[in-house]
């Protein structure tokens, strides 16, 4: 927890893929998210994204409650909205351990290790082979 100018607020860093995202949530804000400096909905025109960034929010029943600025650099949309998600999630937690048990069920507190594969030599990409030729 930072106090800065009697501004209450939570730090969570989340990642996933290549994405970083560094989250702030402001205590006895009104639901905003700001990603990048821009709203959630102009950032991510995707409701799907906009559906799991603000899930951690809905599962605490807290989603009118903080505001939300994020910095996230890296990735896809796709990287970068659950890199949110994990940031929110951990900076919930941060805020009340209360969160806890009903985000981890939901498994929001786990980082997603998933990543690109890398390519291997011989292979067109991480495991497709070239076609093969009998002749």
């Amino acid at each position: 927890m930072a106090k800065k100018n009697n501004i209450v607020q939570y730090l969570g860093t989340g990642r996933r893929k290549k994405a970083v995202a560094r989250v702030f949530l402001r205590a006895n804000g009104t639901g905003n998210i700001v990603v990048n400096g821009k709203e959630l909905k102009e950032y991510m025109p995707s409701e799907v994204l906009q559906m799991v960034v603000r899930a951690p929010l809905e599962l605490t029943n807290t989603l009118d409650q903080f505001d939300v600025l994020v910095n996230v650099q890296g990735g896809g949309f796709t990287g970068q909205a659950g890199a949110i998600r994990h940031g929110i999630t951990r900076a919930l937690m941060e805020a009340s351990e209360d969160y806890r048990p009903a985000l981890k069920a939901a498994g929001f507190v786990t980082r997603d290790p998933r990543a690109k594969e890398r390519k291997k030599y011989g292979l067109k990409k991480a495991r497709r082979a070239p076609q093969f030729s009998k002749r």
